[in-house]
């Protein structure tokens, strides 16, 4: 795949990005910490997060490092408070990058914190909530992008956590395609900010990858290049409520555009997370 040379339209944005302490996330914070971004990585290990920006600032760059467990809905709601705070109210741009891949034994069913199925929760619940304050704050005030995948499948909603047959990657891809739903939704019920989702390129050279025990087929540059490429859509074309495969836009399962089927995934989805999110 070529790269994708823009002029900077981040140029002193603020971005949050979750998930930036390895793979396709710490090669997207150096991406956007060259082209004049201030940053604000996200994390789960406060060492590896600290490691992050001592390498960002050494280029320069403004930084902010923020740790917290994406598996636990309460420290999700305590990133988007900090994260406001750290941007002083002024966060342009949401990156919901974290993720959790197939796992290494696909028959064992892994749960969060909370005690939700470990990839729904992480790969979808976490983001929402985390959308979900971060725009009752007033934030982020330009743009959200989903990293998704191009690996989706349709659920039934009366079975959201795969308790009836579990299968690690069928998990995976139900998160994923539920992702690209609520960036569907965002994009029609807040016009005033563009969310778009992508899938970054299959297999890339990631530790979830790699936990899987898949042999990468491409760099985790790859991923930062269509992240960046998706960004510059949302910020100079307005482009929303799109998906892309990698560079072009695409059609991803025929579910997301089935708005009763979102509503009931959105319905359920604020009833499972309202214990955790904050009060209007």
């Amino acid at each position: 795949m070529r790269s994708v040379n823009v002029e900077s339209p981040w140029r002193g944005r603020s971005i949050l990005i979750t998930g930036a302490t390895g793979g396709i996330g710490t090669e997207a914070a150096r991406r956007f910490a060259r082209d004049g971004a201030t940053l604000l990585v996200h994390g789960r290990s406060r060492t590896r997060v600290e490691a992050l920006v001592r390498e960002l600032e050494t280029r320069q760059a403004p930084v902010i490092g923020l740790a917290s467990d994406l598996s636990s809905l309460e420290d999700v709601v305590g990133l988007a408070r900090s994260a406001v705070i750290a941007s002083s109210g002024t966060l342009d741009v949401l990156i919901n990058n974290a993720g959790v891949g197939f796992g290494r034994d696909r028959t064992q069913r892994e749960t969060s914190r909370d005690g939700f199925e470990l990839r729904w929760a992480v790969n979808y619940l976490a983001p929402f909530v985390l959308t979900h304050e971060l725009l009752a704050r007033g934030t982020p005030t330009r743009a959200i992008v989903n990293v998704a995948s191009i690996g989706q499948e349709a659920f039934d909603t009366d079975d959201l956590g795969l308790e009836r047959a579990y299968d690690g990657v069928v998990a995976y891809r139900r998160s994923k395609l539920a992702l690209i739903m609520h960036t569907f939704d965002v994009a029609a019920d807040v016009t005033s900010i563009a969310s778009n989702a992508l899938h970054p390129g299959a297999f890339l050279d990631t530790a979830m990858v790699r936990d899987a025990g898949i042999a990468p087929r491409g760099p985790a540059t790859r991923g930062a290049d269509v992240i960046a490429h998706v960004l510059a859509r949302a910020l100079r074309d307005k482009t929303t409520g799109c998906y892309f495969d990698e560079l072009r836009e695409a059609r991803p399962n025929a579910q997301a555009f089935d708005r009763e089927a979102r509503a009931r995934l959105r319905d359920k989805t604020l009833a499972l997370t309202a214990p955790f999110r904050s009060r209007p």
